[in-house]
């Protein structure tokens, strides 16, 4: 039987939550299309995206998230479909990766088809946006008139096993630069990496507070200056820490504070989303990555198979990993007379679509 993809008016909370948790046990997809992150991002800025359905009788094969926007362009606005985001700025801000269809185990390919077919029979769109996919995803697979990859990330890791296998000993497996940053910046610290605290519930507030502060300043686009982001960062932990999925871990050494991270947990790979530091207290102190390897310790003990530092192209990340996947950003475009124009232009100007 070949299944038929549906878009539909989002229901209310407490239904959308039964179907996705109901699908979702029935899945191996990414932490970021599961119901925790899913349903954060919907309470904690009240979007309302289309629900796209795959379904088989009365049983979800698989769901996603639409947001229809009218985005900028060189040109002018152009009608736009984004893949779990909305299209706005400031309410994507926490970033989705791994991102693509949740879907039950073993029919991921009929229920790629059916929402390819779905999205390629609506009309009322010139650009689809896919953001934080996997290369090679099947939803790449749209028809398009033009294909731009926005952007190709590393997804900076950590084998813990490998960790295990050289008995702990992590600075091992690293360059003999970063080990000696990290050693001479233990020195600093009275000799050993910082101690791992995770945060119980009434913890929350004021360390995400802590977070906000050892943040302030820091970048010139910084995620924490916004009081929405702020609050999704509160969601998502509070109801993470609850069923394991999140955890908020506090990093202090003899002197004091060294920082926070706040990470994800799903199948056995600890995933950091939000970091902050405290100053360093001379030119040989690393507090990031003391307690990025105070948290490989920690993972590598409970016997946590990856610790991801998910995509960017930080120094720093690639300088802690062992190993490495990517994600790409797409923008999948339908002919157009303005948006061919607006391709020549940019020819002309040489100017990437991102800009």
């Amino acid at each position: 039987m070949t299944l038929r993809a549906h878009f539909l008016p989002l229901p209310d909370r407490t239904t959308l939550e039964a179907r996705w948790r109901a699908l979702e046990a029935r899945s191996e997809a990414s932490f970021f299309l599961g119901w925790t992150w899913i349903g954060a991002w919907l309470d904690a800025y009240d979007v309302r995206p289309e629900l796209l359905a795959v379904i088989d009788g009365d049983q979800d094969v698989a769901l996603a998230l639409v947001g229809h926007a009218m985005t900028p362009r060189l040109l002018g606005r152009t009608a736009t479909l984004c893949l779990n985001q909305a299209g706005h700025g400031v309410v994507d801000r926490p970033f989705i990766e791994y991102n693509g269809l949740l879907t039950q185990t073993g029919r991921e390919a009929p229920a790629a088809q059916a929402v390819l077919s779905a999205l390629a029979a609506r009309r009322d769109w010139r650009v689809m946006h896919l953001a934080g996919v996997a290369p090679g995803s099947a939803l790449l697979d749209l028809p398009a008139h033009r294909r731009t990859k926005l952007d190709d990330s590393p997804v900076y890791q950590v084998d813990l096993e490998a960790v295990r296998a050289a008995g702990g000993d992590y600075l091992s497996l690293l360059s003999a630069n970063t080990r000696g940053q990290i050693r001479r910046a233990v020195r600093e610290h009275g000799n050993a990496l910082p101690a791992v605290t995770r945060a119980a519930h009434a913890d929350i507030g004021p360390w995400l507070d802590e977070m906000h502060r050892l943040n302030r300043g820091r970048h010139a686009d910084n995620a924490w200056d916004d009081d929405a982001f702020r609050h999704f960062a509160a969601v998502i932990a509070g109801r993470g820490l609850e069923g394991g999925e999140v955890e908020l871990l506090r990093f202090t050494g003899a002197d004091g504070p060294v920082g926070l991270l706040l990470n994800f947990i799903h199948r056995g790979v600890a995933l950091n989303y939000q970091s902050a530091f405290a100053a360093p207290r001379s030119a040989k102190d690393k507090p990031g990555l003391l307690c990025h390897a105070a948290a490989v310790g920690d993972y590598a003990a409970r016997g946590f198979r990856l610790y991801s530092l998910l995509a960017g192209k930080d120094r720093y990340k690639q300088s802690l990993a062992t190993c490495e996947e990517r994600l790409e950003w797409w923008a999948l475009e339908r002919f157009s007379p303005r948006l061919e124009a607006e391709a020549a232009l940019r020819r002309l100007l040489r100017r990437p679509i991102s800009a």
